[in-house]
């Protein structure tokens, strides 16, 4: 073999060893493609109820695909029921309410906010009644039991507050959890005397049984509270920093549509509740932020102080999720 053959035989095969062993000077592509995301397909847990409109509405603009992003919706029934889901895996992300979550960091659980969803707006979050039920005011809920869709969520804590301003305690009532879709014939078939109800199902409920309103519960202490957002482990959020920065900025850019054009939540809520168009322009809604706030989220852990939620203070901004880097 001449020298000029043994010297681009020895290039080769030293190419190959290189290549096989990552030696190459050229860097590696991306984890999973689609903008270099770590994780291109992820299924994210949601409520069939208006608080995670933006969701949908990202999906059916194009947001998320614009980022490279495959979003699978999954129902839940509540973000304390959610928390396991996101644990194990079996959920990326999920919707959560503020309280479960900061109960469950207060727990230590490893738990992260990463985008705000809706907070509380005027009759969007009531107590409900039956039509012939004989209980006038929430003084008269003393002794009774009282439907929410999952305990130690947000649901109880707002009742109690409407409680205290009665006179009563939580220990005066019975909480009881019943999904949301089925507490209307619950509370029809004496499953219990009252129900914490949101939209859709405030609506639904007077429609079809002619429930009463005993009292909106985001007044007083809870007036304009923050209700939901979207959560992750904190595990997940350092193991895929570029596809939770994808979410975030198509669910913001989404979330600021929803904020300022209500014809678009409306064309949205039959796609994936069960209301009808006519139903969904008649609903009441709160707001829809497309940032998180510490300062506005602190008032549901110091609220949560107050009634014995939490055994001692938190600092919001924990439980925060950084942007890479930060």
């Amino acid at each position: 073999m001449t020298r000029t053959l043994r010297y681009l035989a020895l290039t080769f095969c030293t190419a190959l060893a290189l290549t096989a062993c990552g030696g190459s000077e050229t860097p590696a592509g991306p984890p999973a493609g689609g903008n270099g995301l770590e994780k291109t397909t992820i299924k994210v847990g949601a409520l069939p109820i208006p608080d995670p409109v933006s969701l949908y509405i990202a999906q059916a603009k194009g947001f998320f695909k614009e980022e490279g992003l495959t979003v699978e919706p999954v129902t839940i029934v509540g973000g304390a029921a959610a928390l396991p889901q996101i644990e194990s895996g079996a959920l990326d992300l999920s919707q959560t309410n503020y309280v479960s979550t900061f109960v469950a960091v207060g727990a230590g659980k490893k738990i992260k906010l990463i985008a705000d969803m809706y907070q509380a707006g005027p009759d969007a979050f009531n107590i409900m009644v039956a039509k012939d039920s004989p209980i006038a005011s929430v003084a008269d809920l003393k002794g009774r039991t009282v439907m929410v869709n999952t305990l130690n969520n947000v649901g109880t804590l707002a009742v109690t507050a409407q409680l205290k301003a009665a006179g009563l305690t939580d220990r005066d009532v019975t909480f009881v959890e019943k999904p949301f879709p089925d507490m209307g014939n619950a509370i029809v078939s004496g499953q219990a005397d009252a129900g914490w109800i949101t939209e859709p199902f405030i609506t639904a409920n007077q429609s079809q049984h002619g429930f009463r309103t005993l009292a909106d519960t985001m007044t007083g202490q809870t007036a304009n509270l923050p209700i939901a957002g979207w959560m992750a482990t904190e595990e997940w959020t350092q193991k895929h920093p570029k596809t939770l920065a994808a979410f975030q900025r198509a669910i913001s850019k989404a979330q600021q549509l929803a904020s300022s054009d209500r014809k678009e939540i409306e064309a949205m809520l039959p796609t994936y509740t069960k209301i009808d168009a006519k139903t969904a322009s008649s609903i009441t809604l709160g707001t829809y932020p497309s940032e998180l706030d510490a300062s506005r989220l602190q008032k549901v852990a110091d609220l949560m102080l107050e009634y014995g939620y939490l055994k001692s203070p938190l600092d919001v901004k924990s439980v925060i999720a950084q942007p890479a880097g930060g």
